[in-house]
């Protein structure tokens, strides 16, 4: 990665680390602030269930007074609105409130006439089992020596309390996700009409000057009589190159046309034409399955195999090899293309990276090469990736194709 690749990487690490730290922040706070209102409400709740827990031990015990302030306490009470229970020194449930109305654990009041209640004792026992996980309980002392316990469980607009932060959060992120992958979206879209546009220009600049070559080409071998001569005819092969480089840079955008070819001829065949315009020190190997088909385009294809090789005879430095392997994997029914070399090696951490737009390593590359590279085999529907490297001893990357040969089990 060149100098200023390395500074705009590092500037947009430093960007999605920073608004990292600020949803973080906003999260914490959130918690924060949320955590102490439930802190606030709670103590509010246990000084309601104590009042409500001293009104009506009042009513048990107190002796007659005025009317009025017995209507005064019972009010009080009724108006502390949670869920509690009041239990005896035994241990027996005896008082509660705001739990189902429709069910009683006095037997006598179901079964008094009229009565709609269900007498229900496991319900009550499981809401006070409830209780005693929820909040330590109250003691409520009695003139008579015995003391009585209170327990009670948060209202439910604390209980929601307690939830909405991780909700709200949770509607955020979400929120957030779509809208990053939406813009990120229409973003790549508009990345991808700007490409497609300089693609199509180019090619169509491309046409007028590979016509005119192939033309002079022509006139010179009738001025010279020179039909078969070798170096026109490797002139010509390098037009008709060029030819297919305008015809691949004018298809961008477009959904290639695939058909059945045998990977290895088409993958021999480039080989060819690509090693006599290469450093004789570096030296080519096709080995592996001479049969096995695939759906491939072609021009498309044989760009894929000249980026990596290109990268490959870029990572030679001096003397080197390049093998290219082709393996049918039967049982998965797909194709396994490895191009090793014999160059410097990637280091791990790049394995990735190397396919982003704009990464290279060289001052005067662009880094786009591997990433139409992966493109390229996405319209083959295949994959892409750094089998192995090591630093020093050279790199292998695999591409996987679907086979066109369908593996039929053996019948039994």
């Amino acid at each position: 990665m060149n100098h200023d690749n390395l500074y705009q990487y590092n500037n947009k690490q430093r960007w999605k680390v920073l608004l990292f730290l600020f949803a973080a922040l906003i999260a914490a706070a959130s918690l924060f602030y949320t955590n102490y209102l439930v802190k606030s409400l709670s103590k509010s709740e246990r000084t309601k269930a104590e009042v409500w827990a001293m009104s009506t031990r009042s009513i048990m015990t107190m002796p007659d007074v005025d009317d009025q302030f017995i209507s005064y306490v019972y009010a009080v009470r009724d108006s502390l609105s949670i869920p509690a229970i009041i239990t005896d020194s035994k241990g027996n449930i005896i008082f509660w409130r705001d739990l189902d109305p429709h069910k009683t654990n006095i037997e006598e009041q179901a079964d008094s006439v009229n009565s709609e209640l269900e007498y229900d004792p496991v319900y009550f026992e499981k809401q006070l089992a409830r209780m005693k996980r929820n909040h330590a309980p109250i003691a409520l002392p009695l003139d008579t020596g015995e003391t009585w316990s209170v327990y009670y469980l948060d209202s439910l607009a604390l209980r929601q309390l307690r939830v909405f932060p991780y909700l709200q959060l949770s509607l955020i992120a979400i929120f957030l996700i779509i809208a990053y992958t939406v813009f990120n979206s229409i973003k790549k879209s508009e990345q991808n009409l700007v490409w497609v546009g300089m693609a199509k220009e180019a090619a169509h600049q491309l046409g007028t000057p590979i016509s005119s070559l192939m033309g002079w080409l022509e006139l010179v071998r009738i001025k010279f009589d020179a039909e078969d001569d070798s170096s026109l005819n490797e002139m010509e092969r390098d037009v008709k190159r060029l030819e297919v480089v305008a015809d691949r840079f004018s298809k961008i955008g477009s959904i290639p046309s695939l058909a059945n070819h045998v990977v290895y001829q088409v993958i021999r065949d480039f080989v060819q034409y690509f090693k006599v315009r290469t450093s004789e020190k570096i030296t080519f190997e096709i080995t592996g399955d001479k049969t096995v088909e695939a759906k491939l385009n072609i021009p498309l294809f044989d760009w894929i195999i000249e980026n990596l090789l290109k990268n490959a005879v870029n990572a030679i430095e001096s003397e080197g090899k390049i093998t290219i392997n082709i393996i049918d994997n039967i049982a998965k029914e797909e194709i396994f293309i490895d191009i090793s070399d014999t160059g410097k090696g990637i280091p791990k951490s790049n394995f990735d990276a190397i396919f982003q737009p704009g990464f290279t390593t060289r001052k005067r590359g662009w880094g786009l090469g591997l990433s139409l590279t992966k493109r390229m085999v996405d319209y083959h529907q295949g994959q892409i990736f750094v089998k192995e490297s090591e630093l020093g001893k050279g790199t292998t990357f695999r591409i996987i194709l679907k086979s066109n040969l369908r593996y039929e089990p053996t019948q039994v």
